[in-house]
């Protein structure tokens, strides 16, 4: 009697198991749909959609943050609100509600710089607060050619975190668009017929904007980036802290580092504070001699 128990109490624990398990593994695929590594985008300028493949191995938290903003819509409707003529494309940040200006939208806590790809053309990177390495929100941007002699290098490395497979001629596209100024923005690309001017957009709408139709997930697969082989930034990071140690005035103590002054969103460098600072110092050498 109780062997024949025992048998039974097995096989309605093994039954119970089995349901544990299906439902732990339905959680886990639904929990991989945060691991994706290949998301598609929909513009309004294509029906062609821009593939990218996400880095989400080697820059996780990067990777995680974007997701994030993926998962909740946050990038569906908006629009792509910054050209920088043969240097970037970039969105994620603002979009349109009938009138100027554009309209920012709300973004999430930063996220931990992780700079470990090259800024070479076609890849995706995260853009940033001036003097903040750690600022990095809700707005990306793509590398129209080579800038790791620049992004790479300044504001402690800007992080690439995945890199276009498909459609990186709509990137192109959108770069050759006019570019028109509004409010606080510069270099909003429009689409406008060859005979209008950025004057005549005082009262645009959505159809000149390059509308980003939605951000979806094409690939679902924990690690899809096994076979790409990222350039990886020539700038080392020793201490792991998110910061290169040109910007790092403490490059072997994690908790610390001095963050470099020169920087805008993605965009440009400026040496000028840089030398100016290099001749403050060594005229105050030559005087102290």
């Amino acid at each position: 009697m109780f062997t024949q128990k025992t048998n039974k109490t097995t096989k309605k624990n093994a039954k119970k198991a089995l349901t544990l398990i299906s439902i732990a593994t339905a959680s886990l695929s639904f929990t991989n749909t945060a691991s994706a590594t290949i998301v598609e985008i929909k513009t309004s300028l294509s029906e062609q959609l821009i593939k990218v493949n996400l880095f989400d191995s080697t820059t996780p938290a990067t990777v995680a943050n974007f997701l994030n903003y993926i998962d909740s819509g946050h990038y569906t409707n908006s629009v792509v609100h910054r050209v920088a003529t043969d240097f970037v494309v970039q969105g994620g940040g603002y979009k349109f509600t009938g009138e100027w200006p554009l309209t920012p939208l709300v973004a999430s806590a930063p996220v931990k710089n992780e700079p470990i790809y090259s800024n070479v053309k076609g890849t995706i990177a995260m853009a940033k607060k001036g003097s903040n390495v750690h600022s990095a929100t809700n707005q990306w941007f793509f590398n129209l050619k080579d800038n790791s002699d620049n992004l790479d290098r300044q504001n402690g490395g800007f992080t690439v975190f995945g890199q276009v497979i498909e459609g990186m001629d709509i990137v192109d596209k959108i770069a050759q668009l006019k570019l028109c100024n509004a409010g606080d923005l510069e270099g909003i690309p429009m689409v406008m017929a060859e005979s209008q001017q950025c004057g005549d957009m005082s009262a645009p709408g959505m159809e000149n904007f390059v509308v980003i139709e939605y951000v979806g997930i094409f690939d679902n697969s924990v690690v899809t980036d096994g076979d790409l082989i990222p350039l990886k930034s020539k700038e080392p990071d020793s201490d792991g802290d998110g910061v290169i140690d040109i910007s790092d005035a403490f490059p072997s103590d994690p908790a610390k580092y001095l963050p470099d002054a020169q920087e805008d969103n993605g965009g440009s460098i400026t040496w000028f504070a840089l030398a100016m600072l290099t001749l403050l110092t060594m005229r105050k050498r030559l005087f102290s001699m």
